[in-house]
């Protein structure tokens, strides 16, 4: 994809560590030592809507042809989606329920989770969940019993996020999409908040999104503060380990999260990491950064003031954030997926 994102950094990261199933792989391009069969493109998320709708419309009528004639006794999709009413066996992977605790009614994506989603669940023969929030979304949105759940945390390429040992810049930074789950506009209030005598800045990563973005640069020119708030569009993944070497930290202050990767990415980075205590978070990072109340807007510029003022605190926690961050790994998240897609290969039975 030209702009992976949560779901395509998920799956590229997940297919090297399945190559003892031996799998057939469907994607429109072959992977060196994989099997393969193509499949059509402009199927992804880049297409907008109409990739979405060509997607769901070749896996409800082109792929239960395909698995039969490549004589599959197993399917595995990196997305929650399988053809309804079908008799074949396939485990999916759950990423949350955000779309269904903060729903927006004329969204294709609230009918899609709330219609489509809990049937595709219903006939899995079992779910991944990347993390235990998310599985216990899955519990009380969806009724799937816990013991068709396993829980494979995300992880992180430890070649590409690590410690550069560049110099600190006085920056705090998002990264992520710029949905109103994603609490932007009390960050950027906090933010504002801080003294001009701190000289810091506010750097806002994700794409440019016509629905929210504007509202975002409107309530940053209401504060005049568009020479200290940049927003940076979306930034290639060769970029983001850079700034999150140099940043004074990461804000992540989401209302809900499934997993959260930017988080272990930051910690990863050396990048002391001030985000929500709900949720998918307080598991990515269990003591290694400063928790807050993600509607309390002034315990956030709080914390914000003591990491852009504290030294000593932002030492701390890159120390624990690295320490955190190992215990994350694809391997570990691979050896999990395989050991589950392995037994119901094997076995045949849900």
């Amino acid at each position: 994809m030209e702009n992976p994102t949560g779901i395509s950094t998920y799956a590229l990261n997940l297919i090297p560590q399945l190559r003892s199933l031996d799998p057939i792989l469907l994607t429109p391009q072959p992977r060196l030592g994989f099997r393969h069969h193509p499949i059509p493109p402009g199927l992804t998320p880049e297409q907008g809507l109409p990739g979405h709708l060509k997607r769901l419309l070749w896996t409800q009528f082109l792929l239960p042809r395909l698995y039969r004639d490549l004589g599959g006794d197993l399917l595995f999709s990196p997305l929650p989606e399988a053809p309804l009413g079908w008799t074949g066996r396939y485990v999916v992977t759950v990423y949350d329920a955000i779309p269904l605790r903060f729903p927006k009614p004329a969204s294709p994506m609230t009918f899609y989770h709330r219609l489509y989603v809990p049937q595709v669940l219903k006939q899995a023969q079992h779910l991944l969940c990347i993390s235990q929030a998310t599985a216990d979304d899955a519990i009380a949105f969806y009724g799937v019993p816990a013991s068709k759940i396993t829980v494979t945390p995300l992880a992180y390429d430890r070649h590409h996020y690590r410690p550069l040992n560049l110099p600190r810049r006085n920056y705090f930074l998002y990264l992520g999409r710029h949905d109103p789950y994603k609490n932007l506009q009390r960050a950027i209030a906090a933010f504002a908040q801080l003294p001009p005598s701190l000289d810091c800045e506010f750097w806002i990563g994700g794409s440019f999104d016509r629905r929210y973005t504007p509202n975002l640069q409107q309530q940053v020119r209401e504060l005049q503060m568009g020479d200290r708030i940049k927003f940076l569009d979306y930034i290639a993944p060769a970029e983001v380990p850079i700034l999150l070497n140099q940043a004074l930290a990461l804000v992540f202050p989401s209302l809900w999260e499934g997993f959260g990767l930017p988080v272990l990415e930051a910690m990863a980075c050396d990048c002391p990491v001030i985000a929500s205590n709900v949720a998918s978070i307080p598991e990515v990072t269990g003591d290694a950064a400063l928790l807050v109340d993600p509607y309390d807007l002034q315990q956030l510029a709080d914390t914000m003031r003591v990491l852009a003022k504290g030294d000593d605190v932002r030492s701390h926690l890159q120390q624990r954030g690295r320490d955190r961050a190992r215990q994350f790994s694809w391997e570990k998240t691979g050896q999990l997926s395989c050991g589950i897609l392995h037994q119901l290969s094997c076995s045949g039975n849900p």
